[in-house]
Formats: C-alpha cells, structure tokens, sequence
C-alpha cells in the first residue's frame, strides 16, 4: 500500500507598518536623514539635468572645481556663503520655536539699509574711524532687522496673525522702502544706486593684508565670515545650554506644556522674531559693508533671505551645521552661474528643499516591517 506525504509549503508575508516615533531617535539620526535627502535631490537633480540635455556627472564636477578648486575660488565661495549663515541663522531661532518667519529676505533687506542709512545720512561723517563705523552699522543693521521682525512677531503674539502671511507681505515693503530711497533720496546720478561707502565704512578683507601677506593677494574673504561663526556659536549657545533655549524648544515642541510651566508664550514669541530680523539684518549689513559697498536694491535683494530656509532645514536647524550646509549652497550659488540651462541650480535648490522637507516624515513615524507566514 502506497502511502502519499502532503507537506505543507508555508509562504513567508511581509507586512510593512507606519506608525508615530514615541521616543527621540539617535542623536546621530536627523543629520543622516539629511544627509540621505540631499544625495536623493542631487540624485534627482541630475536625472533633470540628462533630461535638459546636458551632463550631470560633469556639471557636479564643474560645480565641485569651480568653487573648491583652488584658494581663490573657495575665498569667493565663503563670500557667497556668509550672508547665507546668517540668514539661516535667522530661520532656525525661528522655526525652533515653530515661527515661520518666511520674511528672512525682507529683514536682511532693512538691515542693509539700516547700515547703509549711517553713512548715507549721513549719521557719522565719512572720515569716522572704522574702529567705530563698523560696529555702529552692525548695531544699526541688526535694529532695522529687528524691527521688521517684530511686527510680525507682535501681530502673531497679540491677534494671533499668521506668520506667514505677515512676514510675506513685508519683503516686498521692504523692497518698496528702500527702493524709494535709493532712487528719490540717495540716488547717485539718477541711477539704481547710493554713492559708494567710504573706506572706513566697509568691512575689512583679506587682500587688504597682501603687502604683508602676499598669499592674500587677490582673496575677498571680509570680516562678515568671523561675525557669521561667532553669531552662530553663540545662537548654538543660546539653544542648547541657556534657560531662554530651553522655553524656546519647549514651547516649539509642545505649547501647551510650556504654558502650565508658567512660561511667557507671548513674550517669547515677540523676542524670538526680533533676533530672528536681527540675524538677518546681520546678514544685510555684512553683505552691503563687505561686498557692495553701496545701497543698490539688485544684489542685496538676491534671494538670501529664502536660501536660509533651505539651508536651515538641511542642518536641522543646528546653528553649527549651518556653517557647513551655507558653504555647500554659496558652492553651488557660485558654480550655477556658469551652468545652462541658467535655471538649473535654482531648481536643485527647489529639490532640496522638497526633500529635505519630505524627510521630517522619517524624524516623526518611524516604519516597522513585519514578517508572518501564509
């Protein structure tokens, strides 16, 4: 008699699961999320490039090259990367607190002007020292900068105005402001610009030191670089070990605690705006001071203020990271010039942001794969 075996073959399921992160993930886990999305954007990046025609793998060489290449492109990469500091600097105090101050572009505006201003109205007279100059436009950017933060920043705390929409609107007064007074004012000539700052009143570089140090000869590295790491230690300082960063991460993680704590939500969100409008009139000031030496509404309203969003969001609003990440953006800032179509590198920028923003998914679930059999 013949005897027949079934067996049973069983199938192995996979079922993948979403579900809220209950605690905080490695401390090594967000940069590596950012830096995941930003090889996903570049990655997307270039599968646009092939599709306009060019090469990917040369234009990110051609990036690479053109702004690490050697010393003298790299100084002219961290002078694109200054401002960038401190307009992302701007952003993350902000947004740590989940104030969305999209108005960093407007606040680095007003900051130049408010810098420009001390020698345009003159406040102090052309033959001032800079020993005095320079820290009296710093003092007078970051108030200008402050300003323009606090108007968004009492309409929030007072009548609960979304942010947004203030800080919006107020970039394009702020090109309107300063827009009048450089043509019906301070117009030189009738042109689209102030006369040019004297020397005192701009910042100091190092090429100005190549008598003594030739191989500072023709590096346009200024001061603005060493007020952007400062403000950016002391801002790291202020949020990881002072009692007012901690008010901010709580009441940016969770409102509602804050307030039975007896914190001041109103006051705090008043006084996280201003030194987020003074941050980026920081960045105004060091741009028109080192850079332009002149009011002129073009390369001061150059888009700054909105590449700190982005770079704010790829350091995950660390202020030490953002050193890093505004280099790697003024890179690309620089090199883009060079690159066609002419809108590729705004569209890089544009991917980033998408993907960084997409990777916030990955901080707050966290997906659980589960196998079972059939």
């Amino acid at each position: 008699m013949a005897e027949s075996t079934v067996v049973n073959k069983k199938r192995a399921s996979f079922r993948i699961r979403v579900e809220p992160r209950l605690n905080e993930p490695p401390a090594w886990y967000p940069a590596a999320v950012s830096f995941g999305a930003l090889i996903v954007a570049l990655m997307l990046g270039g599968v646009l490039i092939s599709f306009a025609g060019g090469d990917p793998i040369r234009s990110y060489q051609h990036i690479a090259k053109a702004s690490f290449g050697d010393i003298g492109v790299l100084s002219d990469t961290i002078v694109k990367a200054t401002p960038i500091i401190l307009a992302a600097l701007a952003c993350s105090v902000a947004f740590r607190m989940k104030l969305w101050n999209i108005g960093a572009e407007g606040q680095f505006i007003m900051g130049a002007f408010g810098a420009g201003a001390i020698v345009l109205a003159p406040v102090l007279p052309a033959e001032t020292p800079r020993i005095i100059f320079i820290p009296v436009m710093m003092m007078a950017g970051m108030a200008a900068g402050a300003l323009w933060g606090f108007i968004p920043g009492y309409l929030k705390a007072k009548f609960n105005v979304n942010e947004i929409i203030s800080t919006l609107m107020l970039n394009y007064v702020a090109v309107a402001w300063v827009n009048f007074w450089i043509f019906g004012v301070w117009t030189e000539g009738g042109f689209q610009m102030s006369p040019k700052f004297p020397a005192t009143a701009s910042l100091p570089r190092l090429l100005d030191y190549a008598e003594a140090f030739p191989i500072f000869r023709g590096l346009t590295t200024h001061l603005g670089l060493i007020i952007g790491v400062v403000a950016a230690v002391i801002l790291w300082f202020i949020i990881f070990r002072s009692r007012w960063g901690y008010e901010i991460r709580l009441i940016g993680d969770n409102p509602h605690a804050a307030q039975y704590a007896g914190i001041n939500i109103t006051q705090n969100v008043i006084w996280v705006m201003m030194l987020s409008g003074a941050l980026a009139g920081l960045g105004g000031m060091s741009e028109v001071t080192g850079v332009i030496h002149r009011l002129q509404t073009a390369p001061i309203a150059a888009g700054y203020g909105f590449t700190g969003i982005i770079v704010a969001w790829l350091a995950k609003l660390n202020p030490l990271v953002i050193i890093v990440a505004s280099i790697l953006f003024g890179a690309l800032i620089l090199a883009g010039r060079e690159i066609q179509p002419s809108g590729v590198p705004k569209m890089i920028q544009g991917i980033i942001l998408v993907c960084l923003i997409a990777s916030d998914f990955l901080l707050r679930y966290r997906i659980v794969v589960e196998r079972g059999e059939e």
